[in-house]
C-alpha cells in the first residue's frame, strides 16, 4: 500500500502512519457523501445544530489530547495548540450565531401573502486543510458547512494527517450519519482526484499560487462555489509612539507561529528618523533573545521549528536571494545550533531602496524599509499583489483614520499585531490574498445560497390582474 507518515519536525520522530487514499476510494467516498446529503439538508436546523453541539462538546473533553497531536506534527509550542483547540471549541457557537443571522429564515407580509427568504446547502464540499493550522482553519470551514447541510469529505495536509484524524474522530463521536464527514489522505495527487469528482464547492486555505492553481481548475465549472482564504506579504507601519511597545507589537506580528501565520507581517515599515532606528534595535534585541525550543520543553518556548527541514531550507534560499540583492542583514536568518535543522532564528533585513520579489515567505524573516513621509509609507504597504493584512503603529488619530481608507487589506490593524483576528468578525484579502468570500464569521455566505420566495396559499386573484388586457 501506499503509505503516509506525519514527522515531528524537531526530532523527526514518526508521528502517524496510515495509507494514502487512492482513486477508487475517493469516488466512493463522493458517492457516499452525495448519499447523505439529501437526508442531511433536510433535517430541521435544529438538527444540525444539536450535532454541532455534540462535537464540540467531545472537543472539550478531548483538548488535551488534541492539542498534543498538533504540537507534534507541527512542532507548535503546546500553550499555541492550546490556543488553537479553544478556538475549534469556540467557533462552534460563533458558526451557530453566524448561520442564523446570515444565512437564515426571513418572512415579511405582502398583499399576497408572504415574501420568504430562505438558504439551501451547495451540496458535496471539498475541505483542503493547511498545516500550519490544521484544526482550527479546516474547521472553520468544515462547521459552518455541516451546519448549513452540506456534506464535507476533508483532506488534511499531508504533513499534518494525525490532526485530521482526530478532527474526524471527534464528528464520529458526535454521532454524525454515514457519509456526512469523511476524510481522505495524501498530497497533491489526492487532491487533484478528489477536485475532479463531482463536488459542489471547494474550501481552501493555504498558499496563493495554489489559489491561482484552483482558480484555472474551476474556470470552466462556474456551480463549483470557491472559497479560497490565500496568504499575504503583509506590511505593518511602525510610525510612532513608545518604542518597547512598538517593538512588541512587531515580534507578535512577524514572528508567532514560527512566522508560518498567513496574516504575518513580512514588511515593517518605518519612518527614516531617530524613532524608526531605536525601533529596529529594539526588535533586533527581543528577536535575539526570543526563546525557541521543541512543543514539549519547559519552559515553554515562544516559537518552535518551521514544519520541516525542506521548508526551512527554501525559507534560508530565499534570505540569501535578498542579500544577494544587496539587503542589509539586521539579524541573521540561519539554524539554531544542536537542533533539527527545522530549527532557524529569526531574520530580519534592511532592503530600503531595494527591488525585492513581491512574495510571502512562510518563514520568521522580516524585511525593513525606511521612509521619509508617511505619503511614502502607505505607498510602499500597498506596493504588493496581496492584500490579507496590514497594520499602523501611531497614536495619531488622523494618520490612523487617512491609513484606514487608503489600505489595500481585509484585516486592517491599529497598535496590534497584523495577526489579531477574531471569529467573530470576517477573515479574508483582496488582491492575491483570496477571492472576496473572506472565512470566519462570514464563512456562512459561501456554505449556502440564497432562495427568494413569493408565496399565496392560494392562485386567487391572479385572473384579476389580467382583466381588461385580453381580447375575445
Amino acid at each position: 500500500m501506499n503509505v503516509l507518515q506525519s514527522l515531528d519536525p524537531a526530532t523527526g520522530e514518526l508521528v502517524w502512519e496510515g495509507e494514502i487514499t487512492g482513486p477508487e476510494s475517493i469516488s466512493a467516498t463522493l458517492q457516499r457523501a452525495r448519499q447523505a446529503f439529501p437526508h442531511w439538508a433536510a433535517l430541521s436546523a435544529e438538527a444540525r445544530v444539536d450535532a454541532g453541539r455534540r462535537f464540540k462538546t467531545v472537543l472539550e473533553a478531548r483538548k488535551t489530547t488534541i492539542a498534543e497531536t498538533i504540537s507534534r506534527e507541527t512542532g507548535k509550542p503546546l500553550w499555541e495548540s492550546h490556543a488553537e483547540v479553544a478556538s475549534m471549541i469556540g467557533k462552534v457557537d460563533i458558526s451557530i450565531a453566524a448561520q442564523a443571522e446570515r444565512a437564515g429564515e426571513r418572512r415579511s407580509v405582502t398583499p399576497f401573502g408572504e415574501a420568504v427568504l430562505r438558504h439551501r446547502p451547495h451540496g458535496v464540499m471539498a475541505v483542503l486543510g493547511p498545516f500550519n493550522f490544521p484544526g482550527h482553519l479546516p474547521n472553520g470551514h468544515i462547521v459552518p458547512a455541516l451546519l448549513a447541510g452540506n456534506t464535507v469529505i476533508f483532506k488534511p495536509s499531508e504533513m499534518t494527517p494525525a490532526t485530521g484524524v482526530a478532527m474526524a474522530d471527534a464528528w464520529a463521536e458526535a454521532g454524525l450519519p454515514e457519509g456526512v464527514f469523511q476524510l481522505v489522505h495524501g498530497a497533491r495527487e489526492t487532491g487533484e482526484t478528489l477536485l475532479a469528482q463531482d463536488i459542489d464547492g471547494l474550501l481552501f486555505t493555504g498558499s496563493a499560487a495554489a489559489g491561482a492553481h484552483f482558480r484555472r481548475t474551476f474556470a470552466d465549472r462556474p456551480a463549483v462555489i470557491l472559497a479560497l482564504e490565500l496568504g499575504g506579504n503583509n506590511p505593518l507601519v511602525a510610525w510612532d509612539g513608545e518604542v518597547e511597545e512598538a517593538a512588541s507589537i512587531v515580534i507578535q506580528s512577524a514572528f508567532v507561529t514560527t512566522g508560518q501565520r498567513c496574516s504575518c507581517a513580512r514588511r515593517l515599515i518605518v519612518p527614516d528618523n531617530a524613532f524608526g532606528e531605536k525601533l529596529i534595535q529594539a526588535v533586533d534585541y527581543l528577536a535575539t533573545h526570543l526563546a525557541i525550543g521543541a512543543w514539549n520543553e519547559r519552559p515553554e518556548p515562544y516559537i518552535g521549528p518551521l514544519i520541516s527541514d525542506a521548508a526551512s531550507a527554501s525559507a534560508k534560499a530565499r534570505f540569501k536571494r535578498l542579500t544577494d540583492r544587496g539587503a542589509r542583514t539586521i539579524h541573521p536568518f540561519a539554524s539554531l545550533e544542536g537542533r533539527s535543522a527545522a530549527f532557524v532564528t529569526p531574520g530580519i533585513a534592511d532592503v530600503t531602496g531595494l527591488a525585492v520579489p513581491d512574495e510571502e515567505i512562510f518563514a520568521p524573516i522580516l524585511q525593513v524599509s525606511r521612509v521619509f513621509d508617511f505619503d511614502a509609507a502607505i505607498a510602499t504597504a500597498n506596493q504588493t499583489r496581496f492584500g490579507l493584512s496590514a497594520g499602523l503603529i501611531t497614536g495619531d488619530d488622523i494618520l490612523w483614520q487617512r491609513f484606514l481608507l487608503e489600505s489595500r487589506a481585509g484585516v486592517v490593524n491599529r497598535n496590534r499585531p497584523t495577526t489579531g483576528a477574531a471569529g467573530s468578525m470576517p477573515f479574508g484579502g483582496i488582491g492575491e490574498s483570496g477571492n472576496h468570500r473572506p472565512s470566519a464569521y462570514y464563512a456562512a455566505d459561501y456554505c449556502a445560497y440564497p432562495v427568494a420566495s413569493f408565496e399565496a396559499e392560494s392562485a386567487a386573484g391572479n385572473r384579476d390582474a389580467l382583466a381588461g388586457v385580453l381580447r375575445p
